[in-house]
């Protein structure tokens, strides 16, 4: 039972998932760290936030609506991928820094 909040289940968790992608995209380095007001590359908190929805998607097996589940799916789908995006072309970086 909620304690005071007015908002319905389903607004409940599109800013619980809001929220948890916005921490992947912080991490990204993709939007300003809302703490430090910079914006750095935090991959471990970017892969601790993706693995999290990940989880929460495999728990949830059943209890969405369909539009729900392609939601996630879709934005999972997006998050992996901008991640190794980002994750080899850092790896690049540090790699060509390395042999000048």
């Amino acid at each position: 039972m909620p304690l005071e909040s007015t908002y319905t289940e389903e607004q409940l968790f599109d800013q619980l998932i809001s929220s948890i992608v916005h921490s992947v995209w912080v991490g990204l380095g993709q939007t300003e760290n809302p703490l430090s007001h910079k914006v750095e590359i935090n991959f471990g908190q970017a892969a601790t936030n993706i693995d999290m929805l990940d989880m929460l998607y495999k728990r949830m097996d059943g209890n969405l609506s369909e539009e729900e589940e392609q939601y996630i799916d879709d934005i999972l789908r997006e998050l992996k991928a901008a991640y190794f995006k980002i994750k080899n072309s850092e790896d690049n970086k540090t790699s060509e820094d390395a042999t000048s």
